[in-house]
């Protein structure tokens, strides 16, 4: 331990050159928290874009949303809205808006109003109607929203008054409120959209965000830092928050710790598993543990031969030990997943079938399906730490070699994280080591992002598998509000899975949080990104 801490320090005396501008640490330091986060955002709008990256720098920082998650029970509670109310169809969703909400003034806009109804059509609209002139900007992809198919079952988004909305919908969907309280369903405001397109600029509402949350965006310098100031006008108070707001962005664990430690970051994103122990000694730092709704697993790309074919993918299943995989990844931080859901979810099924690990039986299915020994195929790994799949290399490396084992030979692909997400839309990959954090512990918010028809498109659907008796089932557990029958149709989707396996659950991981203990209200967050609302700095 002694000379794992002496290389520790030794590494941390080098951070003084790197990472965020020393200046600027310096002269916020003492009046600022500052995160090291593990990598750039995409931009400043999780509309747009499903990774935890860039959620954790904007969904609760920046924005609020109509709805919140209570973080202890997982109810749907007030945010935006301070109330609402559902017609006995299910079909009609009236919400009453909360006043005087006012949205960030920044050096690059100045808004007139506050919060109303036209900024709750305004950011509904853009990600669900073609029309809108902010629909095609940054791409014109909103991946959470098209996997889900919220926006086809919206039948019309109508302003009541200017603080009462309601939104028709086409068919019932009982987890409907519940999206409209993850980190993707923020509110923008229309009024800067207004005043950007009249520039001719549309585009820089996600690069030089407006919203209504704890902290306004300041500047940000790419694979450095991201700094964000304490907003003045919160309507829910900003003397319980920090004056500044660093993001330093670090992609090395490593780095992270060893800054954690000599005081350089308060908090970091994505302790490794081989520096839990570490963390856990240090009386200056805590540790926080919380079961995640999260999946990491193993997805095959069932538009390339031989992976369209399910024998082949119960083949390749059969030849890895699960459990081995979670000893050597995971160091006892999560559990061996059987499906989808974790423990978590309330549809969480404990007596799902689950592949073994029998390589015999693997090679029979391998000379049956006509795959000759020697095959080539490739396994794309995240270039990332994440809960779900702290270090996909090296999981890719074990498959590789209980693959050899039954005369397969792996490939192992990455590439920058931009690069591989990009690449893995384009369907490139012949299989890819990733997972998925849920903001919610609705079943749907995993059955129907991760392999549902409609989430290909939107890149969630790593399988790029489309089965019409799957989706048929999702949509039925939908249109019920009884627990018990949709609990008794998902575990039909299992069984489905479990005869098809598009893909192969491994582990449900446990999420950390590493922080200095000065640092005062600092909770993970189980549904969503982290949140930095109401965390202060002692010196």
């Amino acid at each position: 331990m002694q000379t794992g801490l002496r290389w520790l320090w030794g590494l941390a005396g080098m951070m003084l050159l790197q990472g965020c501008d020393k200046a600027e640490r310096e002269a916020f330091y003492q009046s600022g928290i500052i995160y090291c986060s593990e990598s750039n955002p995409v931009n400043f709008n999780p509309q747009t874009d499903t990774s935890s990256t860039t959620a954790d720098a904007t969904a609760h920082q920046l924005y609020n949303r109509l709805l919140n998650f209570d973080p202890d029970t997982g109810q749907v509670i007030p945010s935006l809205a301070s109330s609402w109310k559902v017609s006995d169809d299910g079909l009609v969703y009236t919400f009453q808006l909360e006043k005087n909400v006012a949205f960030h003034e920044t050096a690059y806009f100045t808004p007139s109003r506050p919060f109303n109804a036209d900024d709750v059509i305004f950011s509904i609209d853009r990600w669900r109607n073609d029309s809108n002139p902010y629909h095609p900007v940054s791409g014109g992809r909103y991946p959470y929203f098209e996997s889900l198919g919220i926006a086809d079952n919206i039948f019309e988004v109508r302003r009541i008054n200017g603080y009462r909305v309601e939104i028709i919908l086409k068919r019932e969907d009982s987890s409907f409120l519940a999206n409209l309280a993850t980190d993707f369903s923020v509110i923008l405001s229309a009024e800067y959209a207004d005043y950007l397109l009249s520039r001719g600029t549309p585009e820089r509402i996600d690069h030089y965000p407006i919203g209504t949350g704890p902290f306004k965006f300041v500047s940000y310098r790419k694979d450095h830092f991201i700094r964000f100031d304490k907003h003045e006008n919160y309507w829910h108070g900003a003397e319980g928050n920090s004056e500044h707001l660093i993001y330093d962005i670090t992609p090395k664990s490593s780095i992270r710790l060893a800054k954690l430690i000599t005081g350089e970051c308060d908090a970091i994103a994505f302790p490794a598993q081989t520096e839990l122990d570490i963390i856990v000694n240090r009386e200056e730092l805590t540790l926080s543990e919380k079961p995640g709704l999260n999946v990491g697993f193993w997805a095959f790309n069932t538009n390339r031969p031989p992976f369209n074919d399910p024998s082949v993918r119960r083949a390749l299943a059969l030849a890895i030990d699960k459990n081995t995989l979670l000893e050597a990844v995971y160091f006892e931080s999560a559990t061996r997943a059987k499906t989808l859901l974790p423990a978590a979810s309330w549809a969480f099924q404990s007596d799902a079938e689950d592949t073994g690990y029998n390589p015999v039986l693997a090679r029979k299915l391998l000379d049956e399906a006509g795959i000759e020994p020697g095959f080539t195929m490739t396994i794309w790994a995240m270039p990332v730490e994440r809960a779900y799949n702290p270090n996909a290399v090296k999981m890719a490396e074990l498959i590789q070699r209980y693959l050899s084992a039954v005369d397969i030979q792996v490939d192992i692909v990455t590439y920058d994280w931009t690069t591989f997400r990009r690449h893995l839309r384009e369907g490139l990959h012949d299989s890819v080591l990733i997972g998925w954090s849920a903001d919610n512990g609705d079943p749907d918010n995993f059955y129907r992002p991760l392999l549902s028809c409609g989430a290909i498109p939107s890149g969630t659907n790593r399988a790029r598998w489309c089965n019409r008796e799957y989706d048929q089932l999702i949509d039925e557990a939908l249109q019920t509000q009884d627990l018990v029958r949709r609990k008794a149709i998902y575990a039909e989707v299992n069984r489905l899975l479990y005869n098809e396996l598009p893909l192969v659950p491994i582990a449900h991981a446990y999420r950390y949080q590493a922080y200095r203990n000065n640092l005062k209200g600092m909770t993970i967050n189980p549904y969503g990104g982290v949140r930095f609302a109401g965390v202060t700095k002692s010196l």
